[in-house]
C-alpha cells in the first residue's frame, strides 16, 4: 500500500465566478432556466456579462471550491485544472495557492481564455449558473499528473468534466491510476442536467469506479429516473461503499450497503446565496474521511460547512471551518 502523502487531489474546472443578484423577473425575461447550470459560448458570455450590472468577482469551480474548504480545514489538497496565462487564470492561481492548496498545472499559452461562471443570485438564494469553459475545454489525459494521483489517499472529480471528451479520458485515467495505488475515488455528478447528458456512463461509474459519491436529491433522482428520493435511495444501496446524498433544508443521507445516517440540516441558518453549498459539504466530508471520523461526523462535518457557505455570497469561506471538526463529532 502506497503512503499517501496528499489527502485529497481535487481534478476539475478552473473557473472564476462574477456574480450578481438579480429578481427573478431578469431570468424570466431572457428565458433562464432557473437552478441550473448551463455552458455558453464567448459571446453569449460578453451579452450576459453586459446585462447582469453590479458584479463580483472570486476564484471557482466546483472541485476548486471543494479543494478550499478541505485546506481551510487543514487538509493536505492538491488541485488539477486549466487556466490561460490572462488575468483571470493569475487571479485564480494566486488564490488557490494563497489557500494553501497546491496548484501546479501549467496555464496555457495560447488558446481560450480562462473560465468564467455567470452565477444570478435571485431573492430566494438559488442561484442560476451560466458558464464559458474556455481553457477547460483543452483538459487532457496529460495533465493529470500520475505521481499526484498516486499520492493522494482520495481522488476527487467533478461531473462537470464529463462534458469534454479529452478531459473525460483524463478522469478515466486519474480512477484507474486511483485504484492501483490504493486510493478513493470520489465524485460529484455535479448538476441533474449533467446527469441527464450522461446518465447511462453515470451508472456505470457508480457501479464500477467510484468508491465514494456525492450527489442532491434532483441528482439522484435523475440517475435512476426514480419517482422519489427514496426510491432513488433503494436503487443506489450497494453499489457504491458510500454515498453521501445532501436534501437542502432536509440535511443529508450517509448511505453504504449497511448503513443508513440521517443528518439533519444545521438550524437557524439565514440562507443568502446556494452558490458552493455542495462542494463545501463535500469538504467538510471529505475532510472527516480522511481524518478518520465515524461516517455521520463526517455528514455532520459537511452540513456545518456548507451552513457557513451559504449564510454570504460567494462559494468559499469567509470564516474558519476549522472549529467545526470538533463539533462534527459530537452526536
Amino acid at each position: 500500500m502506497t503512503r499517501h502523502k496528499t489527502d485529497v487531489l481535487a481534478i476539475g474546472n478552473a473557473i472564476v465566478d462574477v456574480l450578481s443578484q438579480v429578481p427573478d423577473s431578469f431570468l424570466h425575461d431572457r428565458g433562464l432556466s432557473k437552478g441550473h447550470m448551463t455552458l455558453i459560448d464567448a459571446g453569449q458570455a460578453e451579452s450576459l456579462f453586459s446585462a447582469m450590472g453590479n458584479t463580483k468577482q472570486m476564484s471557482g469551480g466546483s472541485a476548486a471550491n471543494t479543494a478550499a474548504g478541505l485546506a481551510d480545514l487543514g487538509s493536505r489538497v492538491r488541485f488539477i485544472g486549466r487556466v490561460r496565462n490572462d488575468t483571470l487564470g493569475d487571479a485564480f492561481t494566486r488564490d488557490i495557492r494563497d489557500l494553501g492548496v497546491a496548484f501546479d498545472t501549467p496555464a496555457a499559452s495560447s488558446g481560450p481564455s480562462t473560465a468564467r461562471c455567470l452565477i444570478m443570485v435571485t431573492p430566494d438564494a438559488q442561484r442560476t449558473m451560466h458558464t464559458y469553459l474556455g481553457a477547460c475545454v483543452d483538459m487532457t489525459p496529460d495533465d493529470v499528473d500520475g505521481n499526484a494521483v498516486s499520492d493522494a489517499k482520495v481522488t476527487y472529480l467533478e461531473g462537470y468534466l464529463w462534458d469534454q471528451p479529452r478531459a473525460k479520458e483524463g478522469m478515466r485515467k486519474a480512477m484507474r491510476l486511483c485504484h492501483e495505488t490504493g486510493g478513493k475515488v470520489a465524485m460529484t455528478l455535479s448538476d441533474a442536467f449533467c446527469v441527464e447528458r450522461h446518465r447511462e456512463e453515470f451508472l456505470h461509474l457508480v457501479e464500477h469506479h467510484i468508491d465514494i459519491l456525492f450527489a442532491n436529491e434532483s441528482e439522484i433522482v435523475a440517475l435512476y429516473q426514480a419517482k422519489d428520493f427514496d426510491s432513488a435511495l433503494q436503487q443506489l444501496r450497494g453499489k457504491v461503499e458510500v454515498a453521501a446524498l445532501t436534501r437542502s433544508e432536509k440535511g443529508s443521507v450517509i448511505l453504504t450497503e449497511t448503513q443508513v445516517h440521517i443528518i439533519d440540516a444545521v438550524p437557524g441558518v439565514s440562507v443568502v446565496d446556494t452558490t458552493g453549498a455542495g462542494d463545501l459539504y463535500a469538504a467538510g466530508f471529505l475532510h472527516g474521511f480522511c481524518a478518520g471520523f465515524p461516517l455521520d461526523a463526517c455528514g455532520r462535518l459537511g452540513s456545518l460547512c456548507s451552513a457557513e457557505v451559504i449564510s454570504h455570497v460567494g462559494a468559499r469561506p469567509l470564516t474558519s471551518l476549522k472549529p467545526f471538526a470538533q463539533q462534527a463529532l459530537k452526536p
